[in-house]
């Protein structure tokens, strides 16, 4: 008889969440098969290996862990974005260097002996911040997601894209983020009691720049000086960028420069001709910062098809700007039924949360789906539900469900349902 955990929990062979949350369990459900086999020491068994070097590298085998799509505006180089390779990630957290990218007017080569952080406005005492005046400042560190508010935007064609996971979704990612909150730093000039907004802008050639509120800057603003343990890298905002937890991501301003404190919103390009949303009755939606609750399955994607019929693991990502993620459902027959998904240990706030369920394909068509629940109560809504009120050709903070066709020969494609 069939251990209870291996009879379907939903329609077309989803099964229990709990074969990922007890240990052995894997085995027992026969997710991994191998055989014994003898044969002789292979050749890196038998001389020494390559010398030490300076920095690590990934190995030569794992040829897939590049940035996807990498695609600048006509006529720039460094205007436009790259994507992190999210279908070949596990876990929650991006290495740096595979951390999407989002430029304006390319990466800026930047002296931080020479780059200063000013604030000013309505503030007692202006001040300029260098380097080693920041390394002075208590620092905090935390591992929160930095989404593109552009991100998912294909999935608005009227066709399905036939493209990977990275391509439809890769501008998403998740770090550890150091640095002194700006709180601190605001403290030391002394904010007037009529500010209401600041406006960060960046060092680089566009002076990209964006209006915050100062409630959201007091509450978990960071200038952020390191991720992932080590300094920016430059394509991340090296010396320093404001990092604002769960917002849209062209609010954390790289190469932070200057920070004006002020009365009302600034109206920067980079907030009205971007960055907005276009209802379908004429209005412009302004200043929707949070990012909505939001997964995507990893595995299987395109590109990572199946082979024989059998049980295989469904794994995936789930976010949300609101706080924690508190569910995760997976769906196997195109959203008739619904079993609740496993999450990895680590569930954090503003971060990705890791899920994983075991689905037992019986080797024919089927669609897989995915649909997160945040800790307010938010529902990660349909594609239909997620479309409505858009007017045609808007792109920002789109969050419906992703769909993915498995056919009957495991090729995997994006589908609507």
């Amino acid at each position: 008889m069939a251990d209870v955990d291996e009879m379907p929990v939903a329609g077309n062979g989803l099964l229990n969440r709990r074969l990922f949350l007890q240990a052995g369990a894997a085995g027992t459900a026969a997710l991994l098969t191998a055989q014994a086999s003898a044969q002789d020491q292979p050749i890196w068994m038998r001389a020494p290996g390559a010398g030490m070097s300076e920095s690590g590298t990934p190995s030569k085998y794992e040829s897939e862990l590049y940035r996807r799509a990498i695609a600048s505006q006509p006529g720039t180089t460094g205007a436009g974005v790259s994507r992190t390779p999210l279908e070949h990630l596990d876990g929650i957290i991006t290495p740096s260097r595979l951390h999407f990218e989002r430029h304006h007017s390319g990466i800026p080569d930047i002296d931080p002996d020479r780059h200063r952080l000013i604030i000013h406005g309505l503030v007692e005492r202006p001040l300029s911040f260098s380097m080693d005046a920041l390394a002075r400042y208590p620092t905090v560190s935390r591992i929160q997601f930095l989404e593109c508010s552009g991100n998912s935007g294909g999935m608005l064609a009227a066709e399905p894209a036939q493209s990977s996971c990275a391509e439809l979704h890769g501008l998403v990612s998740a770090s550890e983020w150091g640095g002194i909150p700006l709180s601190a730093l605001l403290a030391e000039t002394g904010v007037k009691a009529n500010a209401r907004w600041i406006v960060a802008s960046g060092a680089d050639a566009a002076k990209m720049s964006r209006s915050v509120p100062i409630d959201k800057i007091m509450d978990d603003a960071i200038v952020a000086l390191y991720q992932n343990g080590e300094p920016l890298r430059p394509s991340n905002g090296y010396p320093m960028r404001l990092f604002l937890p769960g917002w849209e991501g062209n609010m954390s301003v790289k190469w932070l420069h200057t920070i004006k404190v002020v009365d009302q919103p600034a109206m920067t390009k980079d907030e009205t001709a971007k960055y907005s949303d276009l209802q379908d009755n004429g209005e412009l939606q302004l200043f929707t910062f949070p990012m909505g609750v939001k997964s995507v399955i990893t595995s299987p994607s395109p590109g990572l098809n199946l082979g024989r019929a059998g049980v295989y693991r469904i794994s995936g990502i789930a976010w949300s700007g609101a706080g924690k993620i508190r569910r995760v459902e997976v769906s196997a027959d195109s959203g008739n039924s619904w079993a609740d998904a496993a999450l990895d240990e680590h569930v954090l706030p503003e971060c990705l949360t890791r899920f994983r369920s075991a689905w037992r394909w019986n080797g024919g068509p089927a669609v897989i789906l995915s649909r997160a629940i945040d800790e307010a109560g938010n529902v990660q809504p349909t594609r239909a539900a997620a479309l409505q009120g858009r007017a045609v050709g808007t792109f920002y903070h789109y969050n419906g469900i992703q769909a993915w066709q498995v056919n009957s020969d495991g090729k995997v494609n994006n589908v609507y349902a």
